[in-house]
């Protein structure tokens, strides 16, 4: 059993809204929290966190995978890699739909299933930096049957998404039953909303769609790149009170704080979930998780802690994974961060608050340290981390292929 102690921690932030812990210690065992406020007789390791803030790693809840680390969007090489030293530690595809040569208007329900099952098992089995990509998301056609979503779920295929079906038919009851079947195998739905995305292609679904379908999570519900009028930005948060609203780094600001004083006004920002929705059109953007965090703080008036949160946690239990909070259990992805030189703030969550881009010291994933003392994205924080031990090799050395012999 390898161990690992992070001591001095200042400031704890588990990626529950509820909690913080100031002045803590964070024991892992192979890979997985085994405790916190603890010490360790002999640990194989030991990494004093300087006072800094430790917090969950960020879950990006929207991406678009290709191939690998390859984005032809924006015709970018190595984007995981970078988003990892931004703090991004798990991403969940939206679609992968920046294939060249996809034609978007004769999608089929064979061709979108094998496209899921391939990334699934090619960029989705990899791990790229090792960052945890949730690759492998079928994009729901008309014409699906029980036994495309038995095949996906037998592949182990976790999500879905409404983005080019075609909403004329809404009535037909057909999207119901595609939300049913993907419950039923404990799948989750994501829905395109707003106007078309880059492509063009996709479909305009407001509060009508939204409201009759009721997918799991609203897909960057304030813009991707524009939103559905306020209206129906409104009624949808009301009258869908069962789904999650997500928002992204291609917002329209203005209706972000729409969405987030919504959420505020009836208790419920519990719901929110974040991501970048990239590589696209708004580009390849490490840091984009940690700026939406800083908007939300400073801009909109979310408690830095219900920010972080909702950068964590909330997008990981609204997508099914098993982490973004810091608990005993719980798979070590963490990140030790705070103020870099010339901030005011004292912490990270103070980072967030006054809108300063907090420091990238420590990323570790599964207790790996994939980013040991300095982040390539970010300036350094005010304050160092140490290592006492030989820590395990980084994944940008020893990329980690799941599976592989």
């Amino acid at each position: 059993m390898t161990t690992l102690l992070v001591e001095d921690i200042g400031l704890l932030v588990s990626g529950d809204a509820s909690e913080v812990l100031h002045d803590t210690t964070l024991l892992i065992e192979d890979g997985r929290i085994a405790g916190i406020g603890v010490d360790h007789p002999a640990p194989d390791n030991v990494l004093s966190a300087g006072g800094l803030t430790v917090m969950p790693g960020l879950v990006d809840g929207h991406v678009h995978p290709t191939f690998g680390e390859w984005a032809p969007a924006q015709n970018s090489i190595g984007w995981i890699g970078n988003y990892l030293q931004g703090g991004t530690t798990s991403m969940v595809s939206a679609g992968e739909l920046h294939i060249p040569g996809l034609d978007f208007g004769a999608l089929t329900p064979e061709l979108v299933l094998s496209i899921a099952v391939t990334s699934k098992h090619t960029t989705g089995r990899y791990r790229p930096s090792g960052v945890k990509v949730n690759a492998g998301t079928v994009l729901l056609v008309p014409g699906m049957t029980e036994e495309h979503f038995d095949r996906a779920h037998r592949e182990g295929i976790e999500h879905l998404k409404f983005i080019f079906y075609d909403w004329n038919r809404l009535g037909d009851g057909e999207a119901q039953q595609y939300v049913e079947w993907a419950h039923d195998r404990g799948m989750t739905v994501k829905m395109h909303s707003g106007g078309v995305s880059r492509s063009g292609s996709s479909r305009v679904a407001g509060r009508d769609v939204v409201a009759a379908v009721r997918p799991d999570i609203v897909g960057h519900i304030s813009g991707g790149p524009i939103p559905p009028p306020d209206e129906d930005i409104v009624a949808i948060i009301s009258d869908v009170p069962s789904a999650h609203v997500e928002v992204c780094s291609s917002m329209n600001y203005r209706a972000t704080k729409l969405v987030v004083d919504q959420l505020t006004a009836r208790g419920e920002l519990g719901r929110l979930t974040l991501g970048t929705d990239t590589p696209g059109g708004t580009g390849v953007i490490p840091r984009g998780m940690l700026r939406n965090v800083c908007f939300l703080a400073s801009i909109c008036g979310v408690d830095p802690v219900d920010a972080v949160a909702a950068a964590t946690g909330q997008t990981a239990r609204a997508h099914g994974l098993d982490t973004g909070v810091l608990a005993v259990g719980r798979p070590a992805d963490l990140l030790i961060l705070g103020p870099v030189t010339g901030s005011r703030a004292g912490d990270a969550l103070e980072c967030f608050a006054l809108g300063d881009l907090p420091g990238i010291a420590t990323v570790l994933v599964d207790g790996a340290p994939l980013v040991r003392t300095r982040s390539e994205q970010t300036p350094p924080p005010s304050r160092a981390v140490t290592w006492r031990g030989e820590p395990a090799p980084s994944a940008r050395s020893t990329p980690h292929r799941v599976g592989c012999c």
